[in-house]
């Protein structure tokens, strides 16, 4: 993205919307995710554990195409509003994978994204917690909980991001214990260091 047409003081947290991606917005989404995760522009950035790519084009057409995962974006606008007129640019995005039966009742937070230019000013706040409430509200309607199998949002981190644990933390995400190696498929980059892990963090739906 251009540094002059995206960083401007009419782009803030209060005028954040979402609308679910198409299948015309996988460039921008590829572009904008692997900045993100595997440049090393802001401080969400995973360079220095990860290289290669962060996603495929092939994988956000099938999340697209996943009627129980919803991937929402945040468009630039000429107006920075969302009555504008779209640029074709995307600011941030986030996804939200549906994963509810009779052993789970829970939705994954995955493909958060904020421009790095964009970032510190309130914008992923608002971008996650709108994809909180959206999961919360399927997640209540669907009437499966029970105090054996109660709602929850999960997430996964890599570790070796203290700072980054310490963000959801604050947001009321909390270790549960599970973890598995950073799968080293080519699919999602290629680990930088043999410990690699993701952690998974969750978060009860009251």
């Amino acid at each position: 993205m251009n540094k002059d047409h995206t960083n401007n003081d009419d782009i803030n947290k209060d005028s954040v919307f979402l609308r679910q991606a198409k299948i015309e917005d996988i460039d921008a989404l590829e572009q904008l995710l692997n900045l993100c995760y595997r440049q090393t522009e802001g401080w969400t950035n995973e360079a220095d554990l990860v290289g290669g790519i962060r996603i495929t084009q092939d994988e956000l057409a099938r999340t697209i195409d996943n009627p129980t995962h919803y991937l929402f974006v945040y468009p630039k606008t000429s107006t920075g509003e969302r009555d504008g007129e779209e640029t074709g640019e995307l600011l941030g995005c986030i996804g939200v994978d549906m994963q509810v039966n009779a052993a789970a009742k829970k939705a994954y937070i995955g493909m958060f994204a904020v421009h790095p230019e964009l970032q510190g000013r309130g914008v992923g706040h608002q971008i996650l917690q709108a994809a909180e409430t959206f999961a919360q509200r399927h997640l209540q309607s669907d009437g499966q909980a029970t105090d054996k199998n109660p709602a929850r949002l999960t997430m996964s981190i890599l570790s070796h991001r203290p700072e980054l644990l310490s963000y959801y933390q604050r947001r009321g995400y909390q270790l549960n214990g599970n973890k598995m190696p950073f799968p080293n498929d080519g699919n999602n980059g290629e680990p930088k260091r043999q410990d690699l892990e993701l952690l998974e963090l969750e978060k009860m739906v009251h």
